[in-house]
């Protein structure tokens, strides 16, 4: 039996490139994929995402906004630690536009994370995978990667940037090495390489 990988779009399609995700999960659909791969498209639903991952899967895919410093449509395929607390440098957080770039609210000493379905960045998202996880019994993704991409603008508009559009096909490419199905390069011959851009 094939392990069970979920590759999860987030973001929001009236934030302009915080669409990216579900873009790129819509584009990766249309590709036959490996047994045990579900590709689905979340968008702002973060709490849904954490209670499916409860279902139990080997691997988990984030494909995100992530606004890392970058010029606008790089690609950038992250592997978070397991043990990195939400919010460590070493993660990589949504896009967040305006005022509003200080991410979600946190949680007082004891307590759970502060659910804020506006805001729920990968790294809200995987802490409250674990707080479900530490409450049911359940196993987190044995391994959890973000494919995110350099947003350009995440201001209210519907519809990608133009770097961040063109970025679509190249992260489905990646997508698809990532979970080994091949994928004809431009003289036909598969690709397996896993292809990152810094």
């Amino acid at each position: 039996m094939n392990p069970r990988v979920l590759v999860a779009g987030i973001g929001n399609v009236f934030l302009g490139d915080d669409g990216f995700g579900v873009e790129t999960v819509r584009a990766l659909s249309a590709h036959p994929l490996p047994d045990g791969v579900e590709v689905v498209d979340f968008g702002v639903r973060g709490v849904h995402l954490a209670y499916q991952l409860l279902d139990g899967y080997d691997t988990l895919v984030l494909v995100d906004a992530t606004a890392r410093g970058g010029a606008p449509g790089t690609l950038y395929l992250i592997e978070v630690e397991a043990d990195a607390p939400a919010g460590a440098g070493g993660t990589a957080s949504g896009a967040a536009a305006g005022p509003q770039a200080a991410g979600p609210p946190t949680a007082g000493p004891g307590e759970g994370p502060v659910l804020d379905g506006h805001h729920m960045s990968p790294d809200t998202v995987l802490a409250l995978l674990g707080a479900l996880c530490a409450g049911t019994g359940a196993t987190p993704p044995r391994r959890t990667l973000v494919l995110g991409c350099e947003p350009a603008c995440v201001e209210e508009g519907i519809g990608l940037s133009a770097p961040v559009a063109a970025a679509v096909p190249e992260a489905v490419r990646m997508a698809l090495d990532l979970l080994d199905g091949p994928v004809p390069d431009e003289a036909g011959a598969p690709r397996r390489e896993l292809r990152r851009t810094p």
